[in-house]
């Protein structure tokens, strides 16, 4: 009977494990993306080899499961690496640093995620950068993650956010709405960072050739350590109004999309304040993405950086050119011009600007392969 009881128990158990496996799926995922790049920074000429110029080289893994009555489970787990050394990509510490989260979703109700995930004011912006907000050679991303003296304190949107609760509504007649509440999370790189809760709200729509969204985000303060400070920087609680809009017609995607970064005033002893680091900027870029066959594309941004108060503003254009070799593998090239005036020390990043009033010059050829 023991011998019975234990066939009975085991065919039980592999009849419910082919069941799950049914109604479950997992998925992995990734690109490979590497590119050669020359750049002129300042008069000071270089040639690298470097990752992720066209989309950021990642893999991951996704799943789902379905539970009932329209509602699945569902996850997914990103990390970033560079092809050209194997290293991970911006954040060593962090195994799944481009996004890291769980939740559920239901066609009817929405979707509400925990983990790390990409901001609503990212899923507003992104469709309107014609470089898709790659933290390589996008000129948007360069003018968001740019770093100066006079905005030391006023905090930038990050793109992602750790410790989160996101929902996502669902799609209702071309109109989408979004709304995350990320907790205080503390990092080690690229700079050790404590950042304060995060609000981020936004709205878009999609239809007939038209997408236009908007989104609001406020950052409470927190602190960051830099080289060469004496103490830790206390980062302001600051607001982030963002727009965007697009428009295609035929072969051509034309886009628009400006932000506007407001940090609350610094106590008048903070470090902050002592270093005049806190003052808004705003970040405009207006593109177009053309579809010049079934297989190549053509992208054209120019975008402008303006500092408030400080008379420090940055200017740039960047052309692309994307030719796909089949539906996973695509050949790619780069070429930016960026001048900064005042103290801007906007650049591409990866790269430091060399000194004040430089221009940089990049021109880059790559390809990437989607698996």
């Amino acid at each position: 009977m023991r011998i019975v009881g234990k066939s009975i128990c085991g065919a039980t158990l592999a009849l419910l494990a082919g069941t799950a496996a049914a109604q479950s799926s997992v998925t992995l995922y990734g690109v490979a993306d590497v590119f050669l790049q020359y750049m002129d920074n300042g008069g000071q000429h270089a040639y690298s080899e470097r990752s992720g110029g066209n989309t950021g080289s990642m893999f991951g893994l996704k799943g789902s499961e379905e539970l009932g009555n329209g509602l699945k489970a569902i996850f997914d787990v990103e990390t970033g690496f560079n092809v050209n050394n194997g290293t991970l990509f911006a954040n060593t510490s962090s195994i799944f640093y481009r996004q890291a989260w769980v939740g559920l979703t239901n066609d009817r109700y929405g979707t509400l995620t925990f983990g790390r995930v990409y901001q609503p004011t990212f899923w507003i912006v992104y469709p309107t950068d014609p470089f898709r907000g790659n933290e390589i050679l996008s000129p948007l991303s360069a003018g968001v993650l740019a770093v100066d003296r006079n905005t030391l304190a006023t905090q930038y949107v990050t793109g992602r956010t750790s410790n989160a609760i996101l929902y996502k509504s669902p799609n209702i007649s071309g109109f989408q709405a979004y709304a995350m509440y990320g907790f205080a999370a503390t990092v080690t790189q690229p700079v050790p960072q404590t950042s304060g809760n995060t609000l981020d709200l936004a709205a878009s729509y999609s239809g007939y050739g038209l997408y236009a969204g908007i989104a609001y985000q406020y950052q409470h303060p927190g602190t960051e350590t830099l080289p060469g400070l004496p103490a830790a920087l206390n980062l302001l609680g600051t607001e982030h109004y963002t727009g965007a809009i697009g428009y295609r017609f035929g072969i051509v995607n034309l886009t628009f999309n400006y932000a506007y970064n407001k940090p609350h005033d610094a106590s008048s002893r903070s470090l902050a304040a002592l270093l005049g680091a806190d003052h808004s900027n705003s970040l405009m870029e207006l593109g177009a993405t053309i579809q010049a066959t079934a297989a190549d594309a053509i992208e054209i941004a120019g975008v402008e950086r303006n500092v408030r108060g400080a008379h420090d503003n940055t200017v740039g254009v960047e052309v692309g050119v994307d030719h796909n070799l089949s539906k996973r593998t695509a050949l790619y090239m780069r070429a930016g011009y960026m001048k900064n005036n005042g103290s801007a020390t906007m650049t591409w990043p990866g790269v430091t600007a060399n000194g004040a009033n430089a221009t940089q010059v990049l021109v880059a050829l790559g390809m990437t392969h989607r698996f």
